[in-house]
């Protein structure tokens, strides 16, 4: 081949190469391009559902997927292989059996924190007034699965103050028990304050004062697998920010900060 020859074959390569190559084959760099994909405790909808609309904005050409359910749940997904690129937990019993399997890269950072209350319909016809109340014979209670991060602040909150509590369900998921208390098949059901404050209008809240004792703190990590790490990271930065603890606060969230 002549000298010409071997100059244009060289410049048709080049030409063909450099879109593929800025293409970058489809995958999520992490430098402002691609999908990056959040898996969240199902108590955490609306927030990151407005906190992902603010990260797209921030980082042109990143579209944020988001998925909710129970925290137990969604680990196992992850334990499975389910690809993601950050779990957000309702408590640290979740992300540390992650840790411990070698699925969270970096130490999990706590954004937020949580309290239970009582939702109970509008009118409160069953006169639940506190805790105990929701043990008295003849209550609907619903709340959730003891594995899930509500059921497990609400069992040791039983546990402290001895109350035998005899739910007709028990949910997979917080949203799952403040839907049944909406649709008027509970008399009464074990949420979060954040739940309680979202359905205004269709619940009313009942705190009570033993539910400090069983606070859940809520830690989100990047994933081990993920493929857009450095957005990762930048989204958790978003959620410790003072604009991301604004939106949390509205919710009704407590500071992750120290």
């Amino acid at each position: 081949m002549k000298k010409g020859q071997k100059l244009a074959a060289l410049l048709l390569a080049f030409l063909v190469a450099a879109p593929l190559a800025a293409c970058g084959g489809g995958q999520a760099t992490g430098n402002g391009g691609g999908t990056l994909t959040v898996l969240a405790a199902a108590s955490l909808k609306a927030s990151f559902t407005e906190l992902a609309k603010t990260f797209e904005t921030q980082h042109p050409g990143t579209t944020v997927t988001l998925s909710f359910a129970g925290s137990a749940d969604l680990a196992g997904q992850i334990n499975q292989g389910a690809p993601a690129d950050v779990f957000a937990s309702a408590d640290t019993r979740n992300m540390e059996k992650l840790q411990e399997a070698g699925l969270v890269d970096g130490e999990p950072q706590v954004f937020a924190t949580n309290t239970l209350a009582i939702a109970v319909p509008p009118g409160n016809t069953a006169g639940i007034r506190s805790f105990a109340d929701l043990s008295k014979p003849g209550i609907r209670l619903v709340q959730c699965a003891k594995q899930v991060p509500c059921g497990a602040a609400a069992a040791a909150i039983e546990q402290k103050t001895g109350t035998d509590l005899a739910p007709v369900s028990e949910e997979n998921s917080v949203t799952d028990v403040l839907g049944k208390v909406i649709s008027g098949e509970a008399d009464a059901g074990l949420v979060y304050i954040t739940d309680v404050r979202s359905a205004a209008g269709q619940v009313e809240g009942v705190p009570f004062p033993e539910a400090a004792s069983a606070v859940n703190s809520y830690p989100a990590a990047v994933l081990s697998n993920s493929r857009n790490s450095a957005d990762a990271r930048a989204f958790l930065n978003l959620l410790t920010s003072p604009e991301g603890q604004q939106v949390l606060a509205a919710a009704g969230f407590g500071s992750g900060r120290n």
